[in-house]
């Protein structure tokens, strides 16, 4: 069985093909610049060279076509036809309430999918244009949903309830939703098969830290709490993204800078986080060689980013009394070394107890937490595309048995 993985954003497409039976990718690539001038397809077929396709692609269908164009073109293609390809399996960032696991499109998860765009504009949009391209091209293949926001459906009300009049959550849904769910379940899953221990009897704090950055607590394989919030806005401090700050700032600020409440909004998630304090950037590794180089803000930024996420793992094992295990993955996460052993610093009492010389690795598998350590700290890379595809084959597989 071949699955075809889309994630769509509002002007770029990326994918993965991927052969179940082994679980290989053997095709991916990236749409990018749709509906700008100097669109190009940067597409790596397995066995290959990368292909660099530049043409104009209007909208998302045009986009979606060049994919198919090069999954099968006749020199470097690695399908011979459309045939071949089983389901495709669509990332979703919002579903709102509705949905608390993956499930297969038809018109009326569609039109619930289009409700939530008032909660998530920036993102569902491109995704449903994403699905609508996808069944334009292949109106017979099966097409799969898999929801960024599913995993933390399993959090208790008095997790995602926020201590504001009740009837805003009534009216309008305000509430935690949660992101990054896709990765938090499969590192979460990939760190009970590395211990060999069933996830039902673990307590796991799930790090996502990337330019965009998470941590959620699970509990007997369940979300029970989660950073991000209504928005990806909440929580950490990130790349650029405030995280976690006192609501009445953004009035404050509105009127001190006689701007609007937008801008403000703005402001928040594009121009904050650690670019924000630091005025270097929002890439860590300029962040930490500026800090090297002397620069007092830039030190300060990585304080802060340190500072936010020991908050959160030592509120999440209150939350879950207790904790067996810490995961980090994504970019930062995966990569940095001198972040890992930051962050594990000074929280021994937890039972945290990093290796130094373990913890020298990125970019792979590994447990980098001391023999005998209580709690095991674990280097897993993430890997949404594949936890789409794999959601993606056992629904359809489902549905034609």
């Amino acid at each position: 069985m071949k699955i075809l993985v889309i994630n769509c954003g509002s002007s770029s497409l990326k994918y993965q093909l991927m052969d179940m039976e082994n679980e290989e990718v053997i095709a991916k690539g990236l749409a990018e610049r749709i509906g700008i001038d100097g669109s190009v397809l940067k597409h790596q077929p397995k066995g290959f060279d990368k292909v660099t396709v530049e043409k104009p692609m209007p909208t998302h269908r045009e986009a979606l076509q060049t994919v198919v164009d090069a999954l099968r073109d006749k020199n470097y293609g690695v399908i011979k036809d459309m045939g071949e390809i089983s389901a495709v399996g669509h990332r979703v960032v919002h579903a709102g309430e509705k949905f608390a696991y993956s499930v297969v499109l038809n018109e009326d998860v569609m039109n619930a999918l289009k409700e939530c765009i008032d909660i998530a504009p920036l993102h569902n949009p491109p995704n449903i244009m994403g699905i609508e391209a996808c069944k334009q091209i292949m109106p017979d293949v099966p097409m799969v949903g898999v929801f960024d926001t599913a995993f933390h459906q399993t959090m208790p009300k008095e997790s995602y309830i926020y201590a504001i009049p009740y009837e805003y959550y009534e009216k309008y849904k305000i509430r935690r939703y949660g992101f990054h769910g896709t990765s938090h379940k499969y590192v979460a899953e990939r760190a009970a098969a590395m211990l060999g221990k069933p996830i039902e009897n673990l307590k796991i704090i799930t790090c996502h830290l990337g330019n965009g950055a998470s941590i959620t607590a699970v509990k007997d394989g369940k979300s029970v709490d989660t950073s991000m919030g209504f928005t990806p806005l909440e929580g950490l401090a990130m790349g650029t993204r405030s995280g976690n700050i006192d609501p009445a700032i953004i009035k404050y600020i509105a009127e001190k800078e006689n701007i609007s409440v937008n801008k403000v909004d703005e402001i928040l998630n594009k121009k904050s986080g650690v670019l924000g304090v630091s005025g270097v950037s929002n890439d860590f590794r300029d962040i930490e060689e500026a800090a090297d180089n002397g620069n007092e803000r830039a030190k300060l930024a990585l304080d802060v980013y340190v500072h936010y996420v020991k908050k959160y793992i030592g509120a999440y094992a209150a939350v879950m009394n207790g904790v067996d295990v810490i995961v980090f993955t994504a970019g930062l996460g995966e990569n940095s070394a001198n972040m890992r052993s930051r962050i594990c610093k000074d929280i021994s009492f937890l039972g945290v107890e990093l290796d130094e010389a373990k913890n020298n690795i990125r970019g792979k598998e590994a447990d980098v937490s001391k023999d005998g350590s209580k709690v095991r700290i674990l280097l897993i890379p993430t890997n949404e595309e594949l936890m789409i595809a794999r959601d993606t084959a056992k629904l359809v597989g489902n549905s034609r048995n």
